[in-house]
């Protein structure tokens, strides 16, 4: 999950946008970009996609080996 705190986190902040703002745009509650920021790991797949969705990205199933490739790139 930190992968993608880290990712929502920094492209929330390239757009200039507060949590609440961003939350607003999104459609979701605040409570849930500040729970992915945080890393939490008890999330609603549809709210994280949702919030995702932002930036042209969904989470995806991916065998292990493609991840580990991917990480080393």
């Amino acid at each position: 999950m930190n992968q993608i705190a880290e990712f929502v986190k920094t492209r929330r902040k390239q757009l200039g946008m507060t949590q609440e703002e961003f939350a607003d745009k999104a459609g979701v509650a605040l409570t849930v970009i500040r729970k992915i920021e945080q890393g939490k790991e008890n999330l609603s797949l549809l709210k994280v996609n949702q919030v995702l969705s932002m930036f042209g990205h969904i989470l995806t199933p991916i065998h292990e080996k493609d991840a580990s490739r991917n990480n080393q790139v």
